[in-house]
């Protein structure tokens, strides 16, 4: 999220209208739901949980106890089965 100074980027007679509603505070304003990205777009974050949950559930089928999971990823027993039993 970037701020901008109202001034710099509202016209004058807008400015005064959303003084009349907001004036002092600081708002958020929205992109349009066409120009959001999905979470996980701009990063391989997603697709790097995703692979590290498929991991967790292998190891799992393989006998790991939640515990050592949990050791290894650094990670909650609790978080470890929700990834096992997540579909």
């Amino acid at each position: 999220m970037q701020y901008k100074k109202a001034n710099d980027i509202f016209p004058q007679y807008l400015l005064i209208e959303l003084q009349r509603y907001a004036e002092g505070c600081t708002v958020y304003i929205p992109k349009k739901s066409e120009n959001r990205k999905e979470w996980g777009a701009a990063t391989n974050t997603k697709s790097e949980i995703s692979e590290r949950n498929m991991n967790i559930r292998g190891e799992f089928i393989n006998g790991k106890s939640f515990r050592e999971l949990s050791c290894k990823y650094f990670l909650s027993v609790e978080t470890i089965r929700k990834i096992i039993y997540s579909k």
